[in-house]
């Protein structure tokens, strides 16, 4: 039986990744995951297979910033794959407090790395960020080895964790595969964030802040993603035999916070209440425009498996079902 780890199992990401694989393959999972107030147990809880499958799953409580010590791997057992999901990922949080963010995401990464440089995995995966490359002008989208230009601590830290699994891949031939991907939206997310918070700003009929340029005639655009379709391209990755490191996972075209936060209004029948805000000045560190070139992933033979309204209308419609989750 293969036995895998999903450090931030319990985050808004690692419980999509869990829930894929509970549906797709018959591992066992061991969640390595600090449950602070990204990891929450619930999201296991929630899933729809989570009776039937639980008994594959278990959950160990780690803080990554500490190395894993003996008593800690004999509670793991062996383990055949990594995927490394656990992070800090909070931008804001990230200028006020770097330090915080090179602890969780450098020192934590590389803790991990010296575990598996000892467990041997059949591979480890990093899952890093699209931030790492900047703001992409219009026009251009970064493929997998285009130079990293991070604009805040939070970017600069998971670049540098890319670079330390790099340097082991390198020095002590660990197998490992990295991949960047972009805004991801989906069941279960925490409500800070743009896609429920504007579910929850629009029920409301509050006002929602759309970060613009200086002009606050354009606003800033991301090629959203739902966290499912990141999990397929992950567990493709891992049937494929593929020689390459490096992997943009890209949603299927480019999407305005403005037309997000107008096609979510439109999904719940609701007027949109909107004012644009200079991003420049309002929140340092944060950039207008990411772009990632997906061709490699398509040439590979992934697909999206489900579009961006469909996910979109179904992440919405789940919300107001479970409005739980638009609780701070």
């Amino acid at each position: 039986m293969t036995n895998v780890m999903i450090t931030g199992g319990c985050g808004f990401i690692g419980s999509h990744f869990i829930e894929h694989f509970l549906r797709t393959t018959d591992w066992n999972i061991i969640s390595l995951d600090r449950l602070d107030t990204s990891g929450n147990p619930n999201r296991l809880a929630s899933m729809d297979c989570w009776p039937q499958e639980r008994k594959r799953v278990r959950v160990l409580y780690w803080d990554l910033k500490s190395p894993l010590n003996t008593q800690m791997q004999a509670h793991i057992g062996k383990v055949d794959k990594i995927f490394h999901l656990a992070a800090g990922t909070h931008v804001d949080r990230s200028i006020t407090d770097p330090m915080s963010f090179v602890m969780d995401n450098v020192v934590g990464t590389t803790n991990l790395l010296d575990y598996a440089k000892a467990v041997q995995p059949e591979m480890f995966y990093y899952f890093s960020t699209d931030e790492v490359f900047g703001p992409a002008p219009d026009g251009v989208a970064y493929k997998e080895w285009d130079r990293y230009n991070s604009g805040n601590p939070y970017s600069a830290s998971k670049a540098g964790a890319e670079e330390m699994c790099l340097a082991y891949r390198n020095t002590y031939k660990l197998p490992i595969r990295i991949t960047h991907c972009m805004n991801v939206f989906g069941e279960r997310q925490h409500p800070e964030k743009f896609v429920p918070m504007c579910i929850n700003k629009i029920l409301k009929g509050e006002l929602i802040q759309v970060h613009s340029n200086k002009e606050k005639t354009k606003a800033g655009s991301r090629y959203y993603i739902h966290a499912r379709n990141v999990a397929s391209a992950v567990g493709f990755l891992n049937d494929s035999q593929t020689d390459e490191i490096k992997f943009n996972i890209v949603g299927e075209r480019e999407v305005s916070n403005l037309e997000m936060a107008q096609t979510i209004a439109k999904i719940l029948d609701k007027p949109l209440h909107y004012e644009m805000v200079d991003f420049h000045s309002s929140r340092p560190g944060h950039d207008l425009r990411y772009a990632l070139d997906g061709e490699l992933m398509k040439s590979l033979g992934w697909n999206l498996p489900m579009s961006f309204e469909e996910s979109l209308s179904r992440m919405t419609h789940w919300t107001l079902a479970h409005p739980e989750w638009l609780k701070g």
